[in-house]
């Protein structure tokens, strides 16, 4: 099959993450897959002079992305414009990737491929782009989603009981298992972001409660931006920027259990990731915790922004005694052997194809 991906700008997230895993992937198997990727539009002098009299720090993009190492064919268009039927070669399917894409998508012509869109998260956070959000998602278009949470936001909200689900996966040969004992101090891992939906406010709010139970408490957050001011880190967390990605395990396996507690959450590749190092879970129930945790045998998952539910299934797992946290490690390791990105990708061509 002839593939294009519809992409935002190149940058380091999750989702992009996922795009070249998949581009790649179907790559090796045979298919002829091209991303067009949507540039960057420089902002002008005009509103440059403005940001400055405003006090305003120009916004710095990364330079690097998930595409840069990516073997399959990558177009990056000129940011000033709107990727258009130029910009994209005829091909058996063309997939949106992103809400501002899918629009985008709608109009390229038919000769560019039957047009499919690949949902990997509920994008309706930001209440500015929400309508315009939503509204991409009543397109006709066949989904791909990522999770069972998205599968049934699709349904409910969009009254489309035809979204196929393919879920994300974790790469075994980088995330691996090592029977490990507890730390020494009862050790906790999350992600650092400023997002509102990543409720990282809530996630403090419970590390509190818990460091007030346990005041040995360790904390190892990681993530790519320098601490906000409205969301500082307390003392008792050592936080690892922009780490690299082997770094990222070891992280994992620093820790006795890792926590996810977004407000809202198209999958969350960390989970999975965590799990394959043997670390479990305290999870909100978004994404794709309510499906891969077992409750008190790989992890708990509780209601979204619920600081003391949060703060109580942490507490209890951090005072298991050492050989039922062994055996939450073990399961949670194999709660995730099946979840590989090869079965995946057969998967997502499967659906492609049909």
């Amino acid at each position: 099959m002839k593939i294009t991906f519809i992409t935002p700008p190149p940058n380091l997230s999750g989702g992009s993450r996922v795009i070249a895993i998949y581009a790649d992937l179907l790559t090796d198997m045979g298919h002829d897959v091209t991303v067009v990727a949507q540039g960057r539009k420089k902002p002008g002098k005009l509103r440059r002079l403005k940001q400055f009299l405003k006090g305003h720090k120009p916004k710095v993009w990364p330079t690097t992305s998930h595409f840069d190492t990516m073997n399959a064919r990558l177009h990056v268009v000129d940011g000033a414009r709107p990727i258009g039927d130029a910009d994209v070669p005829d091909a058996d399917v063309v997939i949106a990737t992103f809400w501002t894409t899918a629009q985008t998508v709608a109009n390229l012509s038919d000769c560019k491929g039957r047009k499919f869109y690949f949902v990997q998260h509920h994008e309706v956070n930001n209440p500015l782009f929400a309508d315009q959000a939503a509204a991409t998602y009543r397109l006709p278009f066949r989904k791909i989603v990522v999770s069972g949470w998205l599968r049934d936001v699709m349904r409910e909200t969009y009254s489309d009981d035809d979204a196929q689900l393919v879920p994300n996966a974790v790469d075994h040969r980088q995330f691996r298992f090592r029977a490990r004992s507890k730390q020494d101090a009862p050790t906790i891992s999350l992600m650092y972001s400023g997002k509102g939906f990543k409720a990282l406010d809530t996630s403090l709010e419970a590390l509190a409660l818990v460091r007030h139970r346990l005041p040995d408490l360790r904390v190892l957050a990681f993530g790519t931006p320098t601490p906000l001011e409205r969301l500082p880190l307390p003392d008792y967390v050592t936080y690892v920027q922009s780490p690299a990605q082997d770094e990222i395990p070891r992280l994992y396996a620093a820790s006795d259990l890792y926590l996810f507690g977004s407000r809202s959450e198209g999958f969350g590749l960390p989970v999975l990731e965590a799990m394959a190092c043997g670390c479990p879970v305290v999870a909100t129930r978004t994404g794709c915790a309510p499906d891969v945790i077992e409750e008190g045998k790989t992890g708990y998952v509780v209601d979204v922004d619920d600081a003391e539910a949060l703060a109580d299934a942490m507490i209890k797992l951090l005072t298991a005694d050492a050989d039922t946290w062994q055996t939450m490690s073990r399961d949670a390791a194999k709660a995730v052997d099946g979840y590989s990105w090869e079965a995946s990708a057969r998967a997502f061509a499967g659906v492609l194809g049909a």
